[in-house]
């Protein structure tokens, strides 16, 4: 339990925890007083908070790939490679990453002037509603977005598919059908949720995308923000 793989799923664990909190405690109170009405300061509150743990969850995904692929293609170096200091940097960076990207957005965001009382189609104040919902020029604010998407996003998708490459490149090289099952199995479980994380994430921007059906949108978005870390847990609780 103190191997680099569970300090790094402890602290998925608690983003996660994060990450439901940010939306779910409101969406009841408003279930339960059937109000659906939020300030403006709690709104930006929500979502830079909810940007923070998206982006942290993708970081540590992208880590827990990293760990994998030392563990597989260079096993004897493991202990070296994966050293509690390395765990730690990469965390840290991850941290302060997150924070400013959630910052920056959250800054955008407060630039932009709005003409009345807004009503968003959503249960939770997601950044491309609010955008969209401005009275201001918002170029900047979609520059920044799609900067953002592409650095925090599309970059540690693509790591985590280069390791992938290199861990089926290893793992075709063990000689014995026993051993190559052995060494795929340790990747099942992140290979499920990182599959789930990012499909839910994708169906979210695309039902918002292709359809102007707030009912289909908010049913991503539930898979997106609450299913998703529901599962990540039961799934590694079932592989351990």
């Amino acid at each position: 339990f103190h191997s680099p793989m569970y300090f790094l799923l402890r602290n998925l664990s608690f983003v996660d925890i994060c990450f439901v909190s940010t939306t779910i405690p409101k969406m009841l109170v408003n279930i339960q007083t059937q109000s659906q009405v939020i300030t403006y300061t709690g709104c930006i509150t929500q979502m830079y908070f909810y940007m923070l743990f998206a982006a942290l969850d993708d970081f540590l995904l992208t880590v827990m790939v990293y760990d994998r692929f030392v563990a597989i293609c260079h096993p004897l170096h493991y202990t070296v490679i994966m050293n509690p200091r390395l765990c730690g940097l990469l965390l840290l960076v991850s941290w302060i990453t997150s924070a400013l990207d959630s910052l920056l957005q959250s800054l955008m965001v407060l630039r932009l002037s709005f003409c009345t009382v807004l009503k968003i189609s959503h249960f939770f104040c997601e950044l491309n509603q609010i955008v969209q919902l401005a009275c201001s020029d918002t170029f900047l604010n979609n520059l920044v977005l799609y900067l953002s998407a592409v650095l925090l996003a599309a970059g540690p998708f693509a790591g985590i598919l280069y390791s992938y490459t290199k861990i089926v490149s290893c793992i075709r090289g063990i000689p014995s059908a026993q051993g190559k099952f052995k060494a795929f199995s340790t990747c099942v479980s992140h290979l499920s949720v990182v599959f789930l994380f990012y499909c839910t994430g994708l169906g979210v921007y695309l039902s918002s995308a292709a359809t102007h059906s707030s009912h289909s949108g908010a049913v991503a978005s539930v898979m997106y923000t609450v299913v998703t870390p529901m599962l990540n847990p039961m799934i590694y609780s079932l592989r351990n």
